[in-house]
């Protein structure tokens, strides 16, 4: 898709890579990250004026990236036994893996999404306005979202917990229903849930599970 937007990753030099990998990205200051199979004009026309905005490849809609969020990304190269032919149940992957993590900290055990999409089209273009395989909710509210991106070389798995509320993702948008104000309302984050004190423990417990070979920290710059 042509776009003025700059990719998140370089995806080509991506695909080179032959270990399994876990990527925890940091940001400094908010990021908007459109998802690959979104129109520029889903957003406002100088939204990049004050704010980064990246385009991931993969499905789902606009993320809100914040700091302090947990953000953690994984290649899985093939052959991998971990790997599915099944794309679904890749995404069950990393729910299993911060189900793990989390379950040991939170009061309520989070559940792990493992229906078809659930986006009307009043919510598809943020990605915690719905609901997805492998995602994770605690009490009905989406906590950890996750997409992903297949191709001959590998998968790779993207996953966030917000850190904080994803509604200021609202002020960025070209068309605001008001579905997608109260889907938004119904979404918790790690500050709500009192885990941002133990987040790298969290974010180490899940590398952890995953069992990957390498761990690279990135920081996200403009």
């Amino acid at each position: 898709m042509n776009s003025r937007f700059d990719e998140l990753y370089d995806y080509e030099t991506l695909r080179t890579i032959r270990e399994s990998t876990a990527f925890v990205v940091r940001v400094a200051e908010p990021v908007l990250v459109l998802g690959g199979g979104q129109r520029d004009d889903v957003v406002l026309d100088d939204v990049d004026q004050g704010l980064m905005v990246r385009r991931r490849r993969g499905g789902g809609g606009a993320v809100l990236v914040q700091p302090d969020d947990l953000w953690v990304d994984w290649w899985i190269p093939r052959p991998d036994s971990r790997l599915s032919t099944d794309i679904p149940r890749n995404a069950l992957l990393a729910a299993e893996w911060w189900y793990r993590s989390l379950a040991r900290v939170l009061d309520t055990v989070p559940k792990i999404y493992g229906g078809p999409l659930l986006a009307p089209r009043e919510l598809k273009e943020v990605c915690f306005a719905g609901a997805g395989p492998g995602e994770l909710f605690v009490d009905e509210r989406k906590i950890m979202g996750v997409t992903q991106w297949n191709v001959r070389e590998g998968c790779f798995l993207s996953t966030l917990i917000p850190a904080w509320p994803q509604n200021p993702i609202l002020s960025t948008l070209r068309q605001i229903p008001e579905e997608l104000t109260t889907a938004l309302s119904k979404v918790t984050n790690a500050r709500e849930l009192g885990i941002l004190g133990v987040a790298e423990d969290l974010i180490d417990d899940a590398i952890r599970a995953s069992g990957v070979s390498r761990r690279r920290n990135l920081m996200l710059l403009p």
